[in-house]
């Protein structure tokens, strides 16, 4: 099916351009040619050093650290490519920041969530396409088309191909127990969750935390499955809570490498023998390590950016393995 629109466009901002020229690779298209800088004041300036009219465009942006100057940098990108007659202008955005603020989850707090979404909205896009929501009701702070892709067809065949019959599939919280169900039943394996309570002492305000186990993990190999690790804290305490409950061994699979601060040496510290993600953010060099694996998402996203490019469903692509994930 030919597209409605000129020739495909892919623009990378600095977020990760790694992953930018990894999708154009696997497109057999060069990557679009783009000035995306910072002056002395911190004025970030960007110019198209191309024509983009009534093409198709693509900006690849993670929302990787520092946080606010690539959000910046997508919103000036996309703002560009609108001023500049593109047919069509779609944010790529593989790690969706601020998934965690989706609600009022307290008094007098924002739901940045949806401002960040209001912004990518009125900068240009006419579309995104994100990976692997916190939240799956973020979608609808979208009045454009959001099509949300999984990691689950990555993921899942990476831990099968180990051969574990006596694993187990763990989530770390209650929160993530159902996506976490989800890949267990495409493994075929049993589910374990780790429950946290918290009790406030009478006489502070410091909440205690205790952890309990539900499941059976004794003699078993175990897989810790999240969407995101930030600072590491939530895997790192259950796997020591599973060694204890005379688990095999624990690995972890986790969609987005934030990792902050120190959580790097944290993990390869802690009783987790390896460590499963993706390239959705980048990993800087120095923080890798034998017991890292890094599984690209570049072909999943060239190949929904070709269907989207020439008017193909993209559900059929993912119908067996996104929609579990959810």
């Amino acid at each position: 099916m030919s597209s409605r629109f000129d020739e495909v466009r892919l623009f990378s901002g600095n977020g990760n351009p790694a992953l930018a020229h990894a999708i154009c690779q696997r497109m057999n298209i060069p990557l679009g040619d783009a000035t995306v800088t910072s002056f002395s004041n911190e004025n970030i300036f960007v110019r198209l050093n191309e024509s983009v009219r009534e093409k198709d465009v693509f900006v690849v942006q993670s929302l990787a650290a520092p946080l606010s100057d690539r959000i910046m940098e997508l919103l000036i990108m996309l703002d560009a490519c609108k001023r500049a007659s593109a047919g069509r202008v779609t944010a790529v955005v593989p790690f969706y920041a601020y998934g965690r603020t989706d609600k009022r989850d307290q008094p007098r707090v924002p739901i940045t969530a949806r401002l960040l979404a209001d912004m990518i909205q009125v900068a240009g896009a006419q579309q995104v396409i994100t990976m692997d929501l916190h939240a799956g009701q973020i979608q609808g702070f979208f009045s454009i088309p959001v099509d949300e892709l999984s990691t689950m067809s990555l993921l899942v065949p990476y831990v099968a191909a180990r051969g574990w019959h006596d694993s187990v599939v763990v989530s770390p919280d209650m929160g993530f127990a159902k996506r976490a169900r989800n890949f267990a039943e495409q493994l075929g394996v049993p589910l374990a969750i780790v429950e946290k309570r918290h009790s406030r002492p009478l006489n502070g305000n410091t909440a205690a935390e205790s952890l309990r186990l539900i499941g059976d993990v004794a003699g078993a190999h175990c897989i810790i499955v999240d969407d995101e690790v930030h600072t590491g804290t939530s895997i790192i305490q259950a796997a020591e809570l599973l060694m204890a409950s005379g688990a095999r061994s624990v690995v972890a699979a986790v969609v987005h490498p934030v990792l902050a601060g120190d959580a790097i040496e944290r993990i390869r510290r802690s009783p987790i023998s390896e460590l499963v993600t993706t390239d959705t953010l980048p990993i800087a060099p120095e923080h890798v390590w034998p017991e890292l694996r890094v599984l690209s998402v570049a072909s999943l996203l060239a190949e929904v950016i070709e269907r989207i490019h020439s008017g193909v469903s993209v559900d059929t692509l993912f119908q067996r393995a996104a929609r579990p994930w959810r």
